[in-house]
């Protein structure tokens, strides 16, 4: 960990409310935080100065400063604590973002944006930066329940791997329960085996599922981690259904949902596509994305201004 929390900053009411969020887990991981602002503007080549006609403090180099010391100003009031820093970079927010990511154990948004962040996490954009990201990224949507579940999407794939371990380690922080949920069907379709023989697999091709078997493959996908975070409590629940519908249900007590880039099984193409549109969409509590890249070397990006 490299003691950073990253928040994207433009202005909005989604943007504040992900500030706080990430002043908190800031707070939570005795890390720093730093809010960052995508300048799309200068690239264009827009003027940036107030217009002769208007006021002097107007313009958007000053509607930028304005709206960064607003974030920051509320970040210190729900965090005091902690050291708070900001910078104002050129360019456009998922570059930026995933930039800033390589310097961050956390990178948290909003689910909404405007100006510098407009749609940053409805579409493409919201599965690029999930799967690419160096680092976990946390999307605010409502406020999060203080007294509920860590929840963790487990599908058993190699890939999910990143997930658990942030999972639990979250969970530990938030000295909270965790509830792995996996979904199963009664039917496995035909599908290919994994290329690594060690990875788990849930049935083999065409198999009928049974609950057993599901439950073994949950209990290989969460191996080892209650040894290192004794102190979480945690909860094994099979749901017979769909992923979406189950993780959204889970979702309405949840303090935080917790899903991996990609999946398998009952988890295929968690983080690609029409789930990742649900949770982002439909979620009652932010959403933790754990793509498979690791940290960086944490460089600083071209255009940044502090």
């Amino acid at each position: 960990m490299s003691g950073l929390v990253v928040v994207g900053v433009d202005g909005s009411a989604s943007s504040l409310a992900a500030v706080e969020v990430a002043a908190w887990e800031a707070r939570l991981r005795g890390a720093g935080l730093r809010a960052v602002h995508a300048f799309v503007w200068p690239a264009m080549h827009v003027p940036l100065g107030p217009s002769a006609l208007g006021p002097p403090d107007g313009g958007l180099q000053n509607m930028v400063d304005r709206l960064v010391a607003e974030a920051v100003e509320r970040a210190r009031t729900v965090a005091p604590e902690v050291d708070v820093s900001h910078v104002v970079v050129t360019g456009e927010p998922l570059t930026v973002l995933e930039a800033q990511s390589r310097a961050a154990e956390l990178v948290v948004v909003g689910s909404r944006g405007m100006g510098g962040f407009v749609g940053l996490l409805v579409g493409s954009t919201a599965v690029h930066l999930a799967a690419h990201g160096r680092c976990p990224v946390l999307v605010v949507r409502e406020t999060p329940h203080s007294d509920g579940p860590v929840v963790l999407g487990v599908g058993g794939s190699a890939a999910g791997r990143r997930a658990v371990d942030f999972a639990f380690a979250d969970a530990a922080l938030r000295q909270a329960p965790l509830v792995a949920l996996h979904t199963w069907t009664t039917w496995n379709a035909p599908m290919p085996g994994p290329q690594d023989p060690s990875e788990p697999y849930a049935n083999p091709p065409g198999a009928l599922a049974e609950e057993e078997e599901e439950e073994r493959l949950l209990s290989e996908a969460l191996a080892g981690r209650q040894e290192r975070y004794p102190g979480v409590v945690v909860e094994h629940r099979l749901v017979h259904g769909g992923t979406r519908e189950a993780l959204i249900e889970a979702s309405r007590s949840a303090q935080l949902l917790v899903v991996g880039a990609r999946g398998r099984g009952g988890f295929a193409g968690l983080l690609l596509g029409s789930v990742s549109q649900a949770l982002l969409h439909h979620a009652h509590c932010p959403v933790a994305g754990c793509g498979e890249r690791g940290a960086g070397s944490g460089e600083r990006g071209a255009g940044e201004r502090h």
